[in-house]
This record gives structure tokens, sequence and C-alpha cells, in this order.
């Protein structure tokens, strides 16, 4: 018969594996509800409407608009129970490794909800918009670093090449930058979230130049990088990968901005946007040396 400390041991790769796939997903359904104009599906917060905390037949907004927002903001709830969950989980173990993180993300889905409602109350301003964003960009790194700490036994030797830990720096550096610079291309862009949501004053051309720039300059450092990485196949293997989500994130950039940004097309943008950050972090985790156990 299985001991508790066993049982518990057990269902914390799921949980941390649940965490880490939802905190990747509420930035892809909270790029759908920008697409689908339903940013204000739920135009007051904490409730839906001022009457209901629910939306509501026959609501202004429409029916469809408001589940969807409605339904971002469950999946934020969710989140924070899944992340209290993982924390009960890790004190339980006494993992002080990977406890810091733990508090780490339930403080940070906890705040991306007044964060959220600073964005309904604030008619989708695109300052708002950006932090929520950019939160959930640390929340991921944050997640993806959990998760790969889930399993004592798989931990390995970070890699030491001073030269190789500078460039994949310079890598998760460079990938953020993309990442905030791309919210500016949103900011000015037409997928607000809502038809009379503000927009940033800077012209499209110009931002989407630069965040353009900074993508061919992070595809040229992987590229180096992969150079002088026949050390380590671990993070060849990982480069590779990082390369080819480089490759087509960029490609379907090029070809959304020529199409005139359609829904579909800028949706899985976003989807790469996640996928090119979680790349980015994986390989600057191998450069990184996990905590010890202290108990």
């Amino acid at each position: 018969m299985k001991s508790p400390k066993s049982r518990v041991e057990q269902v914390l790769s799921p949980l941390l594996g649940l965490l880490f796939f939802l905190q990747a997903g509420i930035l892809v359904t909270g790029g759908i509800v920008r697409l689908t104009n339903s940013g204000l599906g739920c135009p007051t917060w904490p409730r839906c409407t001022n009457e209901s905390l629910i939306p509501v037949v026959n609501q202004a907004e429409g029916q469809l608009r408001s589940w969807i927002e409605f339904g971002n903001r469950l999946i934020a709830v969710a989140l924070v129970l899944i992340a209290l969950l993982a924390l009960i989980a890790v004190l339980y173990l006494k993992r002080s490794d990977i406890r810091a993180l733990s508090v780490g993300q339930l403080v940070g889905v906890m705040a991306q909800i007044p964060l959220g409602g600073i964005t309904v109350l604030t008619d989708l301003n695109p300052f708002s918009v950006a932090s929520h964003f950019i939160l959930s960009i640390i929340l991921i790194a944050a997640a993806t670093s959990l998760f790969n700490r889930r399993e004592l036994d798989r931990q390995r030797q970070p890699i030491e090449n001073s030269t190789l830990k500078t460039l994949t720096r310079w890598l998760v550096g460079l990938t953020a930058a993309v990442i905030v610079i791309g919210t500016g291309v949103t900011g000015a862009g037409p997928h607000a979230g809502d038809y009379s949501a503000p927009r940033f004053r800077i012209k499209i051309e110009i931002i989407t130049w630069l965040h353009s720039t900074l993508a061919i300059a992070l595809l040229l450092l992987s590229v180096y990088l992969l150079a002088l990485s026949r050390v380590d196949a671990e993070l060849r293997k990982r480069v590779l990968v990082f390369i080819a989500l480089t490759i087509v994130q960029g490609i379907i950039g090029f070809v959304q901005y020529d199409l005139g940004l359609p829904e579909l097309l800028v949706a899985l943008h976003l989807l790469g946007v996640t996928l090119v950050w979680i790349g980015a972090w994986r390989i600057n985790l191998l450069t990184i040396k996990s905590p010890a156990v202290i108990d």
C-alpha cells in the first residue's frame, strides 16, 4: 500500500504539467478573446455585468462575445486552483528546490486576476493589455522551470562553457525583446479586443519593422549558437527546435502582415510566440544549476 508521501509524489508531476499547459494555454485563449473583439464581452469586473457574475441572456455585448471573455476568466480561476494544489504538494514533500517557483506561480496567477480587471475597467488600454501579456510570459518561463525540475532524479549538470552561457543569456534576452516589441505591434494594430479600444499612437509600419529586425537578429544569433553547440547534444537538439520554431514564426509573421493581419494567421502567430518563448527558456535551463533540496 502506497504511503501518503508517495501518492503526493505521484500527482506532483501531472499537477506541474497541467500548470504549465494552462499557463501557456491562457495566453493563447487571451489572444482569441482579442481577435474575436470579445475583450469587453464582460464590460465590468469582477462581475460580468453590473447585475450578474456570469453572462446574461440578451446581453448588449452579445452572447458569444460575453461567453468567450467569461471563459477566459474561468481559466484564470482554474489556474489559481492548480497553482494552489501544486504549492501544497511541494510544501508537503519539502521540495525546497522548487518552493520559490511554486510560490511565485500562485502569487503571479493571483496578480493576473486584478490586472485583467484593470484591463477591462480601462476599456482595454494597450498598456494594460501589454502588461497582462508580459506577466503571462514571465509565468510561462517559471512554469517551464517548475516542470523541468519536477523529478529529482532527472537533474543534469548545467553547461559550464562561459561562451555558451553568455550566448544563451543573449538568446533569452533578445527573444524577450522581440516579444515585448510585439506587444507594441499588437497595441498599434487592428486587433484591439474591442472596436472602441484605444491604440498606441505609433505607426504600425515603424513598430513592425523594429519587431521584424529584432526577429532576424534573433535567428542569426540562434544559428551562431547552433554552430557552437556541438559540445552538448541536448543543447544542439533544443537549439535546432528553436531555430525551426523561429523560422516558421517568421514566415507566419511576414505572411500575416502582407495579407492585412487576418485573424487565423494572427492566432497562429500568437501560438508561435508561446512556443518560441518556451523553446528559448528550455535552452536557458541547460545553463542553470538546480537548487539542492534542503530538509
